[in-house]
């Protein structure tokens, strides 16, 4: 037996609803012809005669009111599909899969990932914790969409990386100890300080920040978590190197104190994708999402 057509089904279940032909016929703006010929092969595939008519009104047989109970069923799946394709063509829904570095703030991320659902919340987001360098070789084999990373110099042919925020490093000082209003390099490394692991770009800024002023003193800890690195902080064991961002909640604490750096040092971070093949409407959501977050001036993530 052939598949159904839809819109004869239509014509079916709109000759059931609204009791005649002649009413069908104008609901649907067919010609009185058409929904003759809908029932007559809607008929002929279901092997089956589906309407009696009679002298006012046209009556279902059994087969008819099966056919008219399940056909909604089916016209309500239709209709549900087509909003799903359409969603996913206009980027409205689909899986994103995310790359996320240990630099990206734990304040920062959920804010995005807010802002992404309330404007598509069809649009389903699986984060990963990864390393700059193996997200960039995730973006090139595809197993990856977007990545939040470093600045690298290795490039990808397939992946395009786009300046996103850079954000001002800071020191958080336990309170018990008296600091400078501009935390120094020689400062601090006649201190215990703690900062992000090697093998990170965060570890490699703050080295580079010591090493200009002449120094190369060694971490009292190297850690990749933002919230151990804080709570060290907190409970006066010490000093620790983080993103602006990062401590901002920590502004009004009894237990700690924030002062920037001297000289200043930034943290550039780049958003990554896959422009080879394009981007999925659903990455370009994303994407125009994650602009919005973005402290770096210029063109947008997707042009």
């Amino acid at each position: 037996m052939r598949n159904l057509n839809l819109d004869q089904l239509q014509t079916l279940i709109a000759i059931a609803d609204l009791g005649t032909f002649a009413a069908a016929a104008q609901a649907l703006h067919l010609a009185p012809p058409t929904v003759s010929m809908h029932i007559k092969e809607l008929e002929s595939r279901m092997e089956a005669i589906l309407l009696v008519r009679g002298r006012r009104h046209v009556e279902l047989t059994a087969a008819g009111a099966l056919l008219v109970e399940e056909g909604r069923k089916l016209l309500t799946a239709s209709d549900d599909l087509l909003e799903r394709v359409q969603r996913c063509a206009t980027g409205r829904e689909g899986v994103v899969r995310i790359g996320v570095s240990a630099g990206v703030s734990n304040r920062l991320l959920p804010l995005m990932l807010e802002a992404l659902s309330r404007s598509n919340p069809g649009i389903e987001v699986r984060l990963e914790a990864v390393g700059s360098a193996d997200a960039l070789l995730r973006l090139k084999s595809g197993t990856l969409d977007v990545g939040i990373v470093a600045n690298s110099p290795r490039t990808y042919p397939e992946v395009r990386m786009i300046a996103w925020r850079n954000d001002p490093m800071v020191a958080l000082i336990p309170a018990a100890w008296k600091a400078p209003r501009l935390v120094t390099p020689k400062w601090l490394a006649q201190r215990r300080w703690a900062s992000f692991a090697p093998a990170t770009q965060m570890h490699g800024l703050v080295a580079g920040w010591f090493g200009q002023a002449g120094f190369n003193p060694r971490p009292f800890l190297s850690i990749s978590y933002p919230g151990a690195l804080k709570s060290l902080a907190a409970a006066s064991q010490s000093a620790v190197l983080l993103p602006l961002e990062e401590v901002e909640d920590q502004s009004q604490s009894n237990e700690v104190t924030v002062h920037h750096l001297s000289p200043a040092l930034m943290r550039p971070m780049s958003i990554a994708y896959r422009h080879s093949p394009a981007p999925s409407g659903a990455t370009k959501s994303v994407l125009d999402m994650l602009a919005e977050f973005a402290t770096e001036q210029g063109q947008a993530l997707v042009s």
